[in-house]
C-alpha cells in the first residue's frame, strides 16, 4: 500500500509542475519576428485612421473599413466618387504611425 500512495503523490506533484510549463508554453502563438506590441501597435493605428476619417465632415458619413497590418492600412468599402477617395487617402496618410495605404476604396454603381 505504501508504494500505491507514493507513485500517486509522485504522479500528482509532476503534474502540478507540468501545468504552469504547458500553460506558458501555450502562451506564445504569435508568428516568429511579431510581437504582442506589433498587434497593439496596429490597433492604435487602425483605431487613429477611422478617427480621422470620422473626424473630417465629408467623409464621415461613408462605410469604410479600415485594417492594418504592420503598419501598413487597408482602406476598403465603397464610395461616392474618385475626390472622396483620393481625400480618405489622403486623410489615411496623416495619420502617425502609417506606413503605407493599400487602397481597396471603389465609386458605388449609379
Amino acid at each position: 500500500m505504501r508504494n500505491q500512495y507514493s507513485i500517486l503523490g509522485r504522479l500528482v506533484v509532476v503534474a502540478t509542475l507540468a501545468l504552469p510549463v504547458a500553460f506558458v508554453a501555450g502562451c506564445k502563438s504569435t508568428p516568429a519576428g511579431e510581437s504582442a506590441g506589433d498587434y497593439a501597435s496596429d490597433a492604435s493605428v487602425t483605431a487613429r485612421v477611422k478617427a480621422a476619417l470620422l473626424a473630417d465632415p465629408g467623409l464621415k458619413s461613408l462605410a469604410v473599413s479600415v485594417a492594418t497590418y504592420r503598419g501598413v492600412v487597408q482602406l476598403s468599402g465603397n464610395v461616392n466618387s474618385e475626390e472622396e477617395i483620393q481625400k480618405a487617402v489622403a486623410v489615411s496618410r496623416s495619420v502617425s504611425g502609417v506606413q503605407s495605404i493599400n487602397n481597396d476604396l471603389h465609386i458605388k454603381p449609379q
